[in-house]
């Protein structure tokens, strides 16, 4: 039998209740692989699991989060569970974290201070002959890369004065290979479906109070990081209609991503996302066991 499930699909698809359906059958623990739930302070905006987790709310809302940081917190929180039960559960919706946390990505440390500055003052001054730089550093990324893609092309350029690449001859994201045996599934839930589950967790979310939530977190402080929680611009800037309006867009939007992200997951098995999260853990066990 594999020793790690890992449970993706796009946002409102029920992960979290087939998680711990899952892991409540193997007597063991949940390990998180979502970019914006490690930050404590905003439980609600990000959908935070009720049960203890592994990689939630661990961080401050001032602090900065890399993938590099959170790949070796996850390796060894699900390294725990695999010794300690024999198998480990992994959950969430963020494609790059659910990779970092199932495979060794070698990511590339972060750029040293003052570095990412500079360079996004030089792409926002100059965008084209930001673009030639890039192109004399390293071709390949240069041609991936859009000049108009200032996000990309500020993180290429880091990349390649560090002597690494945005698109480097040895790509792991997409490799099939995982630090223990594993099952990867995602949950497949009809657009309809999902858009109705999209618009009942958002109404939730602002009768439980997000509103508040997100003022006294921008009262404390926040990170650059924390600030792409999904929502948190809306409400902070806009009338709840409004707001509420622009987050369900915002939201679809980024279901369908997530949608994208699972089709590119090597190995990944889809199941029907519309069942009881019971009947999705009895099916993935019964799959996971037949794994050699």
């Amino acid at each position: 039998m594999v020793a790690v499930i890992a449970v993706f699909g796009p946002t409102a698809s029920g992960k979290t209740a087939v998680a711990e359906a899952i892991a409540d059958r193997l007597g063991t623990g949940i390990v998180s692989c979502d970019a914006l739930q490690v930050y404590r302070g905003l439980p609600i905006l990000t959908n935070q699991p009720s049960r203890p987790t592994a990689l939630v709310g661990i961080r401050a809302l001032d602090e900065e989060m890399s993938v590099g940081a959170y790949a070796a917190l996850a390796h060894e929180a699900i390294d725990g569970l695999v010794m300690l039960h024999g198998a480990a559960v992994v959950s969430g919706g963020t494609g790059l974290y659910l990779r970092a946390a199932l495979a060794d990505l070698a990511v590339p440390p972060p750029p040293a201070a003052g570095v990412r500055e500079r360079i996004r003052a030089e792409v926002e001054r100059e965008p084209e002959a930001a673009h030639e730089r890039l192109a004399g550093l390293d071709p390949r990324a240069a041609e991936a890369v859009h000049v108009n893609d200032e996000r990309r092309l500020v993180r290429a350029l880091e990349l390649a004065e560090a002597g690494e690449s945005l698109v480097p001859d040895d790509d792991r994201l997409w490799a099939s290979a995982t630090r223990h045996p594993t099952l990867i599934v995602g949950l497949d839930v009809p657009a309809d479906e999902l858009e109705r589950r999209i618009v009942a967790r958002t109404d939730a979310m602002f009768e439980q109070g997000v509103v508040e939530e997100v003022r006294a977190a921008l009262g404390a402080g926040i990170s650059q990081t924390a600030a792409k929680a999904l929502g948190l611009s809306e409400i902070a800037t806009l009338p709840e209609a409004e707001a509420r309006e622009r987050i369900i867009v915002r939201t679809r939007r980024y279901a369908a991503y997530q949608r994208k992200w699972m089709r590119r997951i090597p190995g990944l098995v889809s199941v029907d996302g519309t069942r009881s999260p019971e009947e999705i853990a009895e099916t993935l066990l019964t799959k996971a066991s037949a794994v050699t």
